[in-house]
């Protein structure tokens, strides 16, 4: 089990400053993701991981992105699609009871792996070869959507890291930013609040992780006003760019991440 600054010692954790810093770099990453940025909210269990067990930091996490969710929600309430989210709704609730079913018989690290050769691979393809995101919109398949958001349901129970997967769908579609962010947003509230039951089930909530929840709240909701705030300052074609590389780079590093624990590297 692994533990740093911030390591769990019975029922309660032991705070430093390495750990209040890690925390508030995670958490605000997290928020930006949920302001409309995806794909950085997966660099954030990999930081929460440096100073906890894995498994409480994503006990801690869920917490925080609730209330982050309730502000994207807010934020972009005008900003969404009926037919996408008919698709990619039943996606979550399949790829999240697959995820409660499944998680603790699947290696972690093949997840994560997993994750990342998916990301790195569509990045890749999207900004140098098929160029996927010029042009008008369009409309996405439905079994496509379907499929990639149940995807994204598993990985997101599993470990937090349900965008790059969702993105595979969604970037397609040229959605204008507003409309994409808000998608993006109503799936992942939507995805997160459905993991709070299976999540109590398996024992993830204590004291000492909502305590730690409850501290982080402030970072939690700034920065999600901070990822609203630019998104609706940035032109479409730059903020698709800036999506495509963040996923391309989150790629690299999950696939790095993935084959450490699998004990490849």
């Amino acid at each position: 089990m692994r533990g740093g600054a911030g390591a769990k010692v019975g029922d309660k954790v032991n705070v430093d400053w390495a750990f209040v810093a890690v925390s508030a770099v995670a958490v605000t990453l997290m928020g930006l993701s949920k302001g409309g940025f995806a794909g950085l909210s997966v660099l954030s269990m990999p930081l929460m991981a440096l100073v906890l067990p894995p498994t409480q930091a994503a006990a801690i996490m869920l917490p925080i992105l609730l209330l982050q969710d309730v502000v994207s929600v807010v934020a972009y309430r005008r900003d969404w699609d009926a037919r996408l989210l008919a698709i990619i709704l039943p996606g979550a609730v399949a790829g999240t009871g697959l995820g409660y079913l499944f998680a603790a018989r699947i290696h972690p690290g093949a997840v994560t792996l997993t994750v990342g050769l998916i990301a790195f691979l569509f990045a890749l393809r999207s900004l140098f070869f098929t160029k996927i995101v010029e042009g008008p919109p369009r409309a996405g398949r439905p079994a496509a959507g379907l499929f990639w958001a149940s995807v994204g349901g598993f990985t997101s129970f599993v470990s937090h890291s349900g965008s790059p997967p969702l993105q595979v769908f969604l970037l397609p579609l040229r959605l204008p930013p507003r409309l994409y962010a808000g998608v993006n947003t109503m799936y992942f509230a939507f995805a997160n609040l459905i993991k709070v039951f299976p999540y109590f089930l398996l024992g993830q909530f204590s004291a000492a992780n909502l305590t730690i929840s409850a501290g982080l709240a402030p970072v939690a909701v700034l920065s999600a006003l901070l990822g609203v705030w630019l998104v609706r300052r940035v032109s479409g074609e730059r903020f698709y760019a800036i999506i495509l590389w963040l996923t391309l780079g989150v790629g690299v590093k999950l696939i790095w991440d993935g084959a450490r624990e699998l004990g490849w590297t």
